[in-house]
């Protein structure tokens, strides 16, 4: 297997990150959708929407390369979720790895730099949302302390999804 190399996104990788977010998602989740709606959501895709995250300094993004490839990725960005986050609080905003790269390790590796992120931001709380019907995910994130808040509307074209936002409280780095 090819050896993984990790480093942060920048704005000339807009375009790989629109393309491999609409790829990852219609890996995942695809088969739940009308054709419509998940094209409806996937043009929420674009180069122009990464490459003004990218150049925001309240978001980063972390990739996973496998040759010339991205394969995974985390982004991490203020809190965007509808209710009051706890004290200084950050938000995993996507979390994706292709599914030939499960098992790889990089799950793990995306994870650790998202925890070290929110530290560095100096956050206290760590915030994501998960579908319900995603275990493997659920899973992931409990084995990581993450707990259950709550159910959260997630929209994929008309339809609605029921998500869960999960929470982390963060340690104080000594």
């Amino acid at each position: 297997m090819t050896d993984i190399t990790y480093r942060m996104a920048n704005t000339a990788d807009a375009a790989a990150l629109a393309s491999l977010a609409r790829r990852t998602f219609t890996e995942t989740f695809g088969h739940l959708y009308k054709p419509e709606d998940l094209a409806a959501f996937l043009e929420g895709h674009t180069t122009e929407g990464w490459t003004e995250e990218l150049a925001n300094p309240d978001f980063a993004v972390r990739l996973a390369i496998a040759g010339n490839e991205a394969v995974a990725f985390a982004k991490v960005g203020p809190p965007s979720l509808p209710f009051p986050p706890i004290g200084r609080s950050t938000e995993l905003r996507q979390f994706y790895v292709l599914k030939p790269w499960h098992g790889a390790g990089i799950a793990q590796a995306l994870m650790r730099w998202v925890l070290d992120e929110a530290q560095r931001r100096e956050a206290e709380h760590l915030y994501l949302s998960v579908f319900i019907d995603n275990h493997r995910a659920r899973r992931f994130y409990a084995r990581y302390g993450f707990t259950e808040v709550g159910p959260y509307a997630f929209k994929v074209g008309n339809h609605v999804d029921e998500d869960i936002v999960m929470h982390l409280a963060l340690e104080k780095a000594a």
